[in-house]
């Protein structure tokens, strides 16, 4: 079978979804040697999973690569247009809103990890919440079969949506094999590398406001002024609104105490995981939560949110917080640095709940739904 995934996130380095979509090419390479992928992006990649599969390039307008929302216009528009003329038996695209929305003449298989920007409007760019609500309804009926990556997201689609449940299937992500304990020496580097000179606490997912960094911030001022030691460290994109959370920061005087790394190799993500004394993920809503996992697999404490998917993924091997109570979120951070015999409890309890996810089985999940549906 010829099966087609678009890749274009993967050469965006776009967050969650690039490392969904570049972890699941680089494992069905690896269990599938009967069907050939297509990986259909606008430029020619240096990725080693270019190297495996077959490329389908199809490329900006020149008048596109400096110009403010060309990736949306290629996506939206010239993406949905070449795709009519391709010669395969199916194609998967691992974000829920793009060419796939039209008519195409071969199978469609769509991953949808959450429903954020309809659930959470005010917290989204008001072009990113539109054409969720402009393309969302068209995408799902336009499927032969629907991927999403949580119980509880598979449930927000068959409620929002309206989607019939045979319709949808669920795929747990996993987790890099980067991801694991580290010896001291191993990871020493990273604090000189990123300018942190003491013992530091760890936020991952970029700067948005559903990751609500806000509150974090609110609660390490708390802890701050009762006495606390350690740097908060931030990695990611700054995405929407992100200049909010900047302001936070200079507004209660932590410019000293806040790194903001932005993105980083993962090399040096797993690094940092291990380096943290603990890693707090407040986020107000998710479709999987796979910073969570990255940090139990590296052996790190976690504080999280009660709320979405993250339950389905942390288990009983995290604290959970209500993300709205301030109060709450400041007592977790509080009592896990200064219990040790928490600390190591959290320890062993992720490092055994991380083992249950791995990239490996994603693929062969996702590949029976092709097989299934071609």
């Amino acid at each position: 079978m010829d099966i087609g995934i678009i890749s274009s996130f993967v050469d965006e380095m776009s967050g969650g979804i690039g490392v969904y979509t570049y972890n699941l090419i680089k494992n069905l390479n690896k269990i599938d040697n009967r069907n050939t992928y297509h990986l259909i992006h606008y430029m020619k990649g240096n990725d080693e999973i270019y190297d495996d599969n077959d490329d389908i390039i199809i490329p900006k307008f020149n008048f596109m690569n400096n110009m403010v929302g060309s990736y949306s216009l290629w996506r939206y528009y010239i993406l949905p247009t070449k795709m009519k003329e391709l010669e395969i038996d199916m194609v998967h695209d691992p974000y829920e809103l793009g060419p796939l929305s039209f008519s195409m003449p071969f199978k469609k298989v769509v991953t949808i990890h959450d429903l954020s920007p309809i659930l959470f409007p005010k917290l989204f760019k008001w072009g990113d919440v539109m054409i969720h609500k402009l393309l969302f309804k068209k995408t799902v009926n336009n499927m032969d079969k629907i991927i999403t990556v949580s119980e509880h997201s598979k449930k927000d689609i068959m409620n929002y949506l309206k989607v019939p449940e045979e319709k949808i299937e669920v795929v747990y992500l996993g987790k890099d094999s980067i991801f694991k304990q580290m010896d001291f020496q191993d990871f020493q580097d990273i604090y000189g590398k990123y300018g942190i000179n003491n013992k530091f606490i760890l936020a991952v997912g970029g700067i948005h406001p559903i990751k609500n960094i806000s509150n974090l911030l609110k609660a390490y001022y708390k802890l701050k002024k009762s006495g606390l030691e350690h740097k908060l460290v931030v990695v990611g994109n700054k995405m929407d609104k992100w200049e909010k959370i900047v302001e936070k920061v200079q507004d209660l005087n932590l410019n000293d105490n806040v790194i903001f790394t932005g993105v980083v190799p993962l090399q040096d993500l797993a690094k940092l995981y291990n380096a943290a004394e603990l890693f707090v993920y407040p986020c107000l809503y998710a479709g999987f939560g796979l910073p969570p996992l990255e940090s139990m697999a590296c052996g790190t404490p976690v504080v999280t949110s009660n709320n979405s998917s993250i339950p389905e993924v942390v288990g009983e091997a995290g604290i959970m917080i209500d993300p709205y109570n301030v109060e709450e979120l400041t007592d977790a951070i509080d009592n896990v640095l200064k219990d040790q015999e928490l600390q190591a409890d959290l320890k062993n309890r992720g490092l055994e709940r991380a083992k249950l996810f791995n990239w490996k089985e994603t693929a062969r999940q996702t590949l029976k739904i092709y097989e299934d549906v071609i």
